[in-house]
């Protein structure tokens, strides 16, 4: 393959990956081109490469997510490029990130390990809004009186917080507590502005009117 094609390969590449607004994999980028002229995975990993370099003193990056590649802004831009938007940034609760964080590091675990270890009844809005963000999902039942469902995170919570898997999470050793676990997952949601997607994003509804944690979601994590 001359440099003439493999530079149309990463302008096609690129425009799809500008165009998608969500991540796309490997696979999913050769599949853009016709059977006789779909490219190798060797030559599409050489474009993407390449790509990247081409992106190096933009105000965009090639970013890997655990679902694909995608374009996105700069997570130190994301304060200007915020300034676009006259939605304010999201705070989640702490006991949202908790939450979160407790399902990420012991996944599975039910509700009640979630409450035993929090010390707090866990607010069913909260899971309910982890359930429809697609942070979480139920994997199973815990075998015991109830059968308690069991929660672990998805795919679309490690895209969402920039990660290619979860062994990216900063080790329990160097936590201090779960608000700090908050915090360290808070400060990934900068890298989630992508193109056409960063209105909607700012618009969701990180939590439901009404909580019984409501006194608690005053106190966001900065």
């Amino acid at each position: 393959m001359n440099e003439e094609h493999l530079a149309r390969v990463q302008a096609i590449a690129e425009a799809a990956l500008l165009a998608a607004g969500k991540p796309l994999s490997l696979e999913q980028l050769r599949e853009l081109f016709v059977e006789d002229e779909r490219p190798s995975r060797q030559v599409m990993e050489h474009v993407l490469v390449q790509l990247d370099k081409a992106c190096e003193g933009r105000g965009f990056e090639l970013k890997k997510v655990a679902s694909g590649y995608r374009l996105q802004v700069r997570e130190e831009l994301a304060p200007w490029v915020g300034r676009l938007f006259e939605e304010k940034p999201q705070r989640y609760s702490r006991a949202l990130l908790e939450t979160l964080a407790l399902i990420a590091y012991r996944q599975p675990i039910t509700r009640g390990e979630i409450e035993d270890i929090r010390g707090v009844t866990v607010s069913s809005n909260i899971i309910r809004t982890l359930l429809e963000r697609e942070w979480v999902r139920v994997v199973g039942h815990r075998d015991v009186p109830g059968r308690p469902a069991m929660y672990a995170t998805t795919r679309q919570f490690l895209d969402y917080f920039n990660l290619t898997g979860l062994d990216e999470l900063p080790p329990l050793s160097e936590v201090r507590d779960l608000e700090e676990i908050g915090r360290e997952i808070e400060r990934n949601i900068q890298g989630e502005i992508q193109f056409e997607s960063s209105q909607n994003d700012s618009s969701d509804d990180p939590g439901q009117p009404g909580d019984s944690q409501a006194a608690e979601s005053e106190q966001t994590l900065h």
